[in-house]
């Protein structure tokens, strides 16, 4: 069995594999049609090529908005929440 990380996805702490990356383990977590959203206007959105090339997959992770999770490993303790607007943006 695959050794076991604890995440925190909008406030709730679950335990994912150590191998996947942070889009992986939302989007097996979050059941939603869109577990993503586009940072500037909210609107939702999905990852599309899970390889760093289409910025679907843009969330906070440890504070920083607009990293691509996509090309994030897991670790212990990491904190992630998904973008619905950018707390930079004046529109």
């Amino acid at each position: 069995m695959a050794d076991l990380v604890r995440i925190n996805v909008d406030g709730e702490d679950i335990q994912v594999p150590a191998s996947i990356s942070v889009a992986a383990a939302v989007l097996g977590h979050k059941h939603e049609k869109h577990a993503f959203h586009n940072a500037k206007d909210g609107s939702p959105r999905s990852p599309f090529c899970l390889m760093g090339v289409c910025f679907e997959c843009m969330m906070e992770i440890d504070g920083v908005e607009n990293v691509q999770s996509c090309l994030v490993p897991v670790r212990e303790g990491m904190v992630i929440r998904r973008q619905y607007k950018s707390k930079t943006d004046k529109g």
